[in-house]
């Protein structure tokens, strides 16, 4: 018995693991939109858990139990200036902690901009993101999804992502012959990037997205303070004061345009803590407040 005991063990902890998740499926089931032929050099740092040069977008997908299901979802953008993508901590643990609290999460591994395997860079990770709403919300029913409670959450550069998904949802960049309404039910923004101003752009994840010399048009485009509207979906946003990467007013920015068209926001502005400080504390003690604003608004019933 004692030389089977670290077995069972074993296979206990693999079924704890297995009842939480885990299928990766691919985004599109035919054509990637936009997809130039080009040659895949896709790569995956294991150690770090980063993804690079992503030329096949991917949904993670994390499902709870039937039984412990409460209807919302979580499209969870992981962040890295669009060019990478952090997909450990600012994915795969936060899919996983959704799980547990009876949230389907979805982990995308989206597109990242780039001139040689996309028509149009600035929309590539947008297609996806649209494309994940749209097929969150088609498999509702297979995933035990409400499909008014489907949301988006991202970090940093994919905090950008996240907030041009919430404030473009009208102007739909991928094909959706169904008119599935692309709309975001809600935005969790983790020191995002927001605008692409000089003033207050990160410049790397505008470089990225835009290239080195964007039009006015475009700047104005995806600075999503500037893209407002009462439509916007409500949002949860979690920033730094000390942040050196990205600047806490692109958080205090956003928020202000969303209270001014009177879209229900909540901020919560740590004092210290620099750029990516949610990724040193466990994961539960800042989402915490995250799933309180999610009960307390209605999409967690």
């Amino acid at each position: 018995m004692l030389l089977k005991l670290p077995v069972c063990l074993l296979i206990l902890m693999m079924a704890c693991q297995l009842s939480f998740a885990q299928q990766t499926i691919p985004l599109y089931e035919e054509n990637i939109p936009g997809a130039l032929n080009a040659p895949n050099e896709e790569r995956y740092d294991s150690v770090n858990a980063v993804a690079f040069k992503v030329f096949t977008p991917t949904l993670t997908v994390y499902l709870p139990p039937k039984e412990k299901a409460n209807g919302a979802a979580v499209v969870i953008c992981p962040g890295g200036g669009y060019g990478g993508l952090v997909m450990g901590k600012e994915g795969f643990a936060i899919g996983e902690y959704f799980a547990k609290q009876g949230v389907a999460a979805f982990v995308l591994k989206y597109r990242l901009p780039d001139d040689k395997i996309m028509k149009d860079k600035s929309t590539g990770p947008l297609q996806d993101a649209q494309q994940a709403i749209q097929l969150i919300k088609q498999r509702a029913h297979q995933w035990h999804v409400d499909t008014g409670r489907v949301g988006i959450m991202g970090f940093s550069a994919g905090g950008h992502l996240a907030s041009t998904a919430g404030t473009h949802f009208n102007h739909p960049v991928i094909v959706n012959k169904q008119q599935v309404n692309v709309r975001p039910g809600f935005m969790i923004l983790v020191y995002p990037v927001i605008s692409m101003t000089d003033s207050l752009g990160h410049r790397g994840s505008r470089n990225n997205l835009l290239g080195k010399n964007p039009s006015p048009e475009k700047i104005k485009l995806f600075s999503n303070e500037l893209q407002v509207t009462a439509q916007t979906p409500p949002a949860f946003l979690i920033h730094a004061g000390d942040d050196k990467a990205v600047d806490v007013d692109n958080s205090i920015s956003f928020y202000e345009a969303l209270r001014h068209n009177k879209v229900p926001a909540e901020m919560h502005i740590y004092p210290k803590g620099d750029h990516g400080f949610v990724l040193k504390m466990p994961v539960e003690e800042w989402m915490d407040i995250c799933m309180k604003w999610m009960k307390g608004s209605g999409f967690i019933q």
